[in-house]
């Protein structure tokens, strides 16, 4: 009687730490989840965005090239 009692308990401490490991399982699951989405939320946002900078930096290296044009004259 002793040993079925003991082997109910056991069976119901299993139970419950693969509760606890399915649970964690789940939370990982969806973490990753979110964070794949956010990745590719941000790719499509950075392939479709204009890059503003390489419009200016264009500018600056024009400027640039005139200033030093009109030293050598």
């Amino acid at each position: 009687m002793n040993v079925k009692i003991e082997d109910l308990l056991s069976a119901l401490k299993k139970k419950e730490e693969e509760k606890d490991k399915n649970t964690v399982l789940w939370v990982l699951a969806i973490i990753g989840a979110v964070a794949a989405v956010v990745g590719i939320a941000f790719a499509v946002y950075r392939f479709f965005s204009p890059d503003y900078l390489e419009d200016y930096e264009e500018d600056f290296d024009d400027d640039f090239d005139d200033y030093f044009e009109d030293e050598e004259e």
